[in-house]
Order: C-alpha cells, then sequence, then structure tokens
C-alpha cells in the first residue's frame, strides 16, 4: 500500500513525547500531598521520603536541600502565592483540585521565590503536572504559571496585596504570607508598631537554625564542637548548652545524639527548663516533675540538671506513643526518673509532693511557625477555645500538685495572650467559677541572664525576631498557701 501524500498545508502531527520524571520536585509534591490530605507535619513527612530517595546514588545532597527548600517554601509563603494564583485564573481558588494548586504552588515558589531561572521554573513544573495530574491539567498550569512569570514577587505583591493604610492587617496577611487572624493575634501580644510586627511575621518565614543540646553531665559543648567540626558549629546565644549547627547538617549522626546525651532542641525551649531549675527555692529540691513531657526535650535537659543536684525526676505524658518518645530521650540519664503515662488533669500522683514542677501545655503552636509553617492555615481562632479549659486545668492540678514553696513552670509554644497571661490570671484570680489559687509570681527575667528585650516581667515571652528563638512564654509561679 502506498503512502498517501500529505496534503498541502496539512500540519504534521507531534510525536507523543513522555514526560520527564524529576525525583526532586516529585518528592516536593508528594509530601505537600501528605501535609493537605493527612493533614501530616512536613518535618515528619520529608525526612522518611528523603530517606528514601537517597538509596538511588543519582540523588545527591543538592537534591534534597532543593526538595527540602520547596516543600517549606511553598508552605512559608502559601497565603502569597494563592493570591497571586488567584488573580491569573478565571475561578475561584476553592474550585482549583487541590492536587493542581500544589503544582502552581510549588511552581509560583521556583518563579517568586528562588533563583532558579524562569523558563526551566516554568518547564519543570509542567513537566511534573503531566506525571502527576496529565496532560490535560498540565496546559492549564502552563498558561497560570506563564501568567505568573511576568512579574516579579514585588510586582505581583504591590498588585494582590490592600494598602496598609487601608487595611494594615489584611496587607500584612497577604504579604507576610499569615492568616490574618494569626497577624492580629501577634500584633496584640507583641504590642508596638508597624516595624516590629514586620519583623516577627518576616522571621517566621526564615529558615530556622538548627540548634543542639548537650545535656549537663552527660555530654559538652565541647563534644558537639568537635563532632560537628568548628566550622559548621556556632555557640548558642543564650543557654550555656546550646550548639548552633551553622550548615543545617545530620544531628542524628552525631554519637552524643544516637546516645541521647545530646538532642536537638529550640534555645528557647532549653531556657525555659534552665529557668525553671534555677528558680528560687526554699528548703527541700528533692521531687521534680514534667507534667506534659513529650516528645521529651524538656524533660531529658531537666533530667539532666535534676541529677547533678540528686534529685527525683518524674515525666508524665498521657499519649502513650509520646510517652515511649520521652523514654527514649531520658535513657542513660544517670539520676533517678520514671516516666509514666497519665494524664495531667486527673493526678496520677499525691498533691504537694513536688518541689518543681514544669507544665509546657498543649497549644495552638503560632510561636514555632518558623518550624511548622503549615500549622498556620490549619488553626482556626475558635481552635483557642478547645484549648483553653485544658490549660487552665494543667496549671491548677500543678499547683496543686506542687509543696508549699514549691514552684511551678507555665509554658506554652504560642505568644496568644488567650494561651499565655489569660490563663495565669483567670487561675491566679479563680475566673470561671473555679477557687482562687494561692500563688505569686516569680520574676523570671534574671532567670535568663543575658537574654535581652524580655518585657516588664514577671513572665517571659520569647521572639523569634529579638532572640532567634521560637515564641516561648514562661511565668513562674510560687504556691504559698
Amino acid at each position: 500500500m502506498t503512502e498517501q501524500p500529505r496534503r498541502s498545508g496539512q500540519k504534521q502531527a507531534k510525536p507523543y513525547r513522555r514526560p520527564k520524571k524529576d525525583p526532586v520536585r516529585i518528592l516536593a509534591f508528594e509530601a505537600l500531598r501528605a501535609v493537605d490530605e493527612r493533614d501530616a507535619y512536613a518535618n515528619l513527612v520529608l525526612p522518611p521520603l528523603l530517606r528514601k530517595a537517597r538509596q538511588n546514588e543519582d540523588f545527591q545532597a543538592r537534591d534534597a536541600a532543593l526538595a527540602t527548600e520547596l516543600v517549606y517554601g511553598t508552605l512559608r509563603r502559601q497565603g502569597t502565592y494563592d493570591a497571586i494564583i488567584s488573580a491569573c485564573i478565571d475561578r475561584p481558588l476553592r474550585e482549583v483540585d487541590p492536587p493542581v494548586l500544589d503544582v502552581l504552588s510549588l511552581g509560583a515558589h521556583q518563579l517568586l521565590g528562588t533563583r532558579i531561572p524562569t523558563h526551566a521554573a516554568v518547564s519543570a513544573s509542567v513537566e511534573l503536572a503531566r506525571v502527576v495530574l496529565g496532560d490535560g491539567r498540565a496546559k492549564f498550569v502552563n498558561a497560570v504559571l506563564r501568567k505568573i512569570a511576568a512579574r516579579d514577587l514585588d510586582a505581583w505583591v504591590e498588585q494582590v496585596a490592600p494598602p496598609y493604610e487601608v487595611d494594615a492587617e489584611d496587607h500584612l496577611a497577604v504579604v507576610h504570607s499569615h492568616p490574618r487572624w494569626v497577624v492580629s493575634a501577634l500584633w496584640d501580644s507583641l504590642g508596638g508598631g508597624r516595624a516590629g510586627i514586620e519583623d516577627l511575621l518576616e522571621a517566621d518565614n526564615e529558615r530556622p537554625e538548627v540548634t543542639l543540646v548537650a545535656r549537663p553531665g552527660r555530654a559538652t559543648t565541647a563534644e558537639l564542637f568537635d563532632a560537628v567540626g568548628e566550622e559548621s558549629a556556632l555557640p548558642g546565644r543564650w543557654s550555656p548548652y546550646a550548639v548552633r549547627l551553622a550548615e543545617g547538617g545530620e544531628p542524628g549522626a552525631l554519637e552524643a545524639v544516637r546516645e541521647s546525651r545530646a538532642g536537638v532542641q529550640d534555645e528557647g525551649s532549653q531556657l525555659v527548663a534552665i529557668a525553671l531549675a534555677n528558680a528560687p527555692l526554699e528548703g527541700r529540691d528533692e521531687r521534680w516533675m514534667d507534667g506534659c513531657a513529650g516528645p521529651g526535650g524538656k524533660a531529658a535537659l531537666l533530667a539532666a540538671l535534676a541529677a547533678e543536684r540528686g534529685a527525683f525526676l518524674l515525666a508524665s505524658e498521657k499519649q502513650p506513643h509520646r510517652a515511649r518518645l520521652v523514654e527514649r530521650a531520658l535513657a542513660g540519664n544517670p539520676g533517678p526518673y520514671q516516666v509514666i503515662t497519665a494524664d495531667g488533669t486527673r493526678p496520677a500522683w499525691r498533691q504537694g509532693s513536688f518541689d518543681r514542677i514544669l507544665m509546657d501545655v498543649p497549644c495552638s503552636g503560632l510561636g514555632a511557625l518558623r518550624r511548622r509553617p503549615e500549622a498556620r492555615w490549619r488553626r482556626r481562632p475558635e481552635d483557642l477555645d478547645g484549648f483553653a479549659p485544658l490549660q487552665r486545668s494543667l496549671l491548677r492540678e500543678a499547683l496543686a500538685a506542687v509543696r508549699v514553696g514549691g514552684v511551678v513552670g507555665y509554658a506554652t509554644c504560642s505568644p496568644h495572650l488567650a494561651e499565655t497571661r489569660v490563663v495565669v490570671d483567670d487561675v491566679l484570680k479563680g475566673r470561671g467559677g473555679a477557687e482562687p489559687v494561692e500563688a505569686e509570681l516569680i520574676d523570671a527575667r534574671p532567670l535568663m541572664p543575658g537574654v535581652p528585650a524580655l518585657g516588664d516581667g514577671p513572665d517571659v515571652q520569647l521572639w523569634p525576631h529579638l532572640h532567634g528563638t521560637d515564641a516561648m512564654y514562661l511565668a513562674l509561679l510560687r504556691r504559698v498557701g
């Protein structure tokens, strides 16, 4: 059979080309889908995906670094990218299928938040769309990303964010990629004018340092410096037990970390435990408790500090899987300790039996948005109503469990006033139908020597932009009756 001649002007169909599979971008897409579909946290999802990818010899350290940047950068700037994508499509954003939106957000971050060349960012994103979404949706992705590529980030923000003078909170929400209610809550807690809140919101969008703690009596900062290498390590800003990793690094590869003699712990978290341990106390100092001990960072530091004084630590955690993490963190501690699974609102211990108690209560986590950027999109204002009764109950039970003259540290990884000062005031004054508690506040500021900008006291609020830590809150209370 002879081949029929092609008519003049007839276009020859292009042969089908299989999409190129880019392991870095596929990994980043899978991580974002897990965060969205399973309410997972990126810091828990990403490490196993990276470990699996490293089984392929072609997957290099720079690939892992790019995948990490794509995931965290996209999550941190999600609010800004959503506003930009909305301006480039002809339908409400909620009508875009979530997997398509994830590919668009990854593409937007490559175009607007990295140094990846425009043509490479668009091409790689379209290829990803072909692999995970199909050719039809890839055309939509291509069209939207070409519109986004027409401007840089500053030009887009100027278009999609309302002027600060018209709506300050909405302007900051779009520019700095935080929900409006979070902007409002942080601003109330921080106080002050525009500069401070902008510094705080921008600090939330920066990659946090990895900070190690050398648990006293078990490891030293000198040992960690030697293990990491002095060119890759920096001393802690405030904690005498802290070592900061300048290059990120793999903490799990360090012998001291594997043996639980050291651990990964934000410096703010270290300061809270140290302040409780050093709070002035008269008389007996033999029994300590961490009443919400999971996953074990503060408990391990407290156990090491208690061991140096011959004191016993009880680490209590309600969730069994988190109690197992506490056991691992405390393994090998030289002093006496016990880990139990118990509910701090239904005490498994006698009242008045402890000298020092740390109660780091469950909270919204708004103080750790650098580390868990997805939490800002997952939390809702009404979530605080759910935490409130638990936080008050845990603080009341802690004050009942400590002896007269003993000290309770109430801590949260949130600067929201409804989770910090309001809780402490309500418990002390017996608001909400409960009996007032006979306790007094201790000035916590002298217990964080050298740390600046701690406010008027007696409680302490740490800030990412001022202290380089998570936004930890600490109130120290002494039982007086």
